[in-house]
């Protein structure tokens, strides 16, 4: 985008348009996706992903704009808050993550014949699937639902893309923000409690 209109998008997203908000994030993902990739230590790439702490960061800008807690003069200010608010909920993550990450062992072949796991999903685990998959059908538009429906048989954007007859790149850009709009339908740890 060029500055002319990321300063129209700033004075939308001022004025507390959504539209502005949902193209701000949009704009400033990959940016912001590559600022905790660089940080991301080796060992925690199994905990979480770069999209994790974005969209989490997203959720929260979004909310403090829809309430109008949130003006910015500029848009380098934006970019500044936003790399200052994903660094912050990096940080958040990997202490979060790093003490686990730390005291997990892996299980030896020997003994991993004693311990009697189950592949299944618990029946919790098979409700809260079900019920996820019930939102994103709510939120997806009926002709995307073909699409989710493969991508959650395990298909790829390519596969999915040849099946359904779109480009890749539009395939990968509706599920980005098919999930973007459920992490912000998601309710908020203070709301669930």
């Amino acid at each position: 985008m060029n500055v002319d209109s990321l300063d129209g998008l700033l004075e939308k997203l001022n004025s507390g348009d959504h539209n502005a908000a949902e193209q701000a994030f949009l704009t400033y993902e990959p940016y912001l996706r590559k600022v905790v990739r660089r940080l991301l230590p080796a060992e925690l790439r199994a905990k979480f992903d770069s999209i994790d702490v974005v969209q989490s960061i997203y959720c929260d800008v979004f909310a403090a704009f829809r309430e109008g807690g949130m003006r910015f003069g500029s848009v380098a200010q934006l970019r500044a808050f936003l790399i200052k608010a994903t660094r912050n909920r990096f940080i958040d993550r990997v202490r979060q993550y790093q003490t686990a990450a730390r005291l997990e062992q892996p299980l030896n072949d020997s003994g991993s014949g004693r311990l009697g796991f189950s592949r299944e999903p618990r029946p919790s685990e098979s409700a809260a699937g079900a019920e996820l998959w019930e939102r994103l059908l709510e939120l997806c538009p009926p002709e995307h639902h073909e699409l989710v429906r493969l991508r959650r048989l395990g298909a790829s954007a390519s596969e999915i893309a040849i099946q359904v007859g779109m480009h890749e790149g539009s395939v990968r850009r509706i599920l980005r923000e098919l999930s973007v709009r459920l992490a912000c339908s998601s309710p908020s740890p203070t709301e669930a409690g």
